[in-house]
């Protein structure tokens, strides 16, 4: 990967929704994931990609809460509606996709550290969900800190079983502050998780300031 040519965008045309879908679509039909996947102009969702010399090797979408719901209320909703009920604000990371070619753990974490940062400082949601295989499960709950929202049940948009896994911006901001930046290779860390490959508390200060002002400028 050049890391030169490597950046992450919002995705708000047809021709970015359609590049990400088809990275979607070619990575879920690899794991054996039946049907079409196609990213929609949707104000509840956020697609985020990254590209690398002007193509398109990974993509995340956040779908934040509202009075229509989030795609995991279809089988999940019960899960759903107890942190709702205790005032929670939840949003969803979903058409999580990355090219296999692509190895660096660097561009994967920047990606969803991203999507962090677009969901709990602009949108001010409290906890993500996530509907998982349950082969990735343990990468969810090791790596990131999630934990998991009822039983294992059968996800018809992909015809796979898929376990509920949550976690709260509370815990996800501490790891950020503790870890963010900190990975060495050459072994400058003894932290397991995902974190230390996550943007540094300072970059993170720079982005988090960026946004606001282009999102204030957008309402202006």
């Amino acid at each position: 990967m050049n890391s030169d040519s490597y950046g992450i965008r919002l995705t708000d045309t047809a021709a970015g929704r359609s590049s990400a879908s088809m990275l979607i679509n070619k990575m879920y039909a690899w794991r054996g994931y039946p049907g079409t996947h196609q990213l929609t102009d949707d104000p509840n969702r956020i697609t985020l990609t990254a590209t690398d010399k002007g193509e398109t090797v990974g993509t995340l979408t956040i779908g934040i809460d509202s009075s229509i719901g989030l795609m995991a209320d279809q089988i999940f909703k019960e899960e759903l509606d107890v942190h709702r009920r205790r005032g929670a604000r939840l949003c969803e990371f979903t058409k999580f996709a990355f090219d296999p070619s692509v190895r660096s753990k660097n561009a994967l974490a920047n990606l969803f550290h991203l999507a962090v940062i677009y969901a709990r400082n602009i949108y001010d949601c409290t906890d993500i969900v996530i509907e998982v295989n349950p082969r990735h499960r343990r990468f969810y709950e090791r790596m990131l800190g999630f934990v998991q929202e009822g039983e294992l049940k059968i996800n018809p948009r992909v015809n796979a079983p898929a376990y509920l896994l949550r976690v709260n911006f509370e815990y996800v901001t501490k790891q950020i502050e503790k870890y963010g930046g900190t990975f060495d290779a050459e072994g400058g860390t003894t932290e397991r998780s995902f974190y230390p490959y996550f943007f540094s508390p300072r970059e993170e200060y720079g982005i988090i300031n960026r946004l606001m002002r282009m999102d204030e400028l957008h309402a202006a």
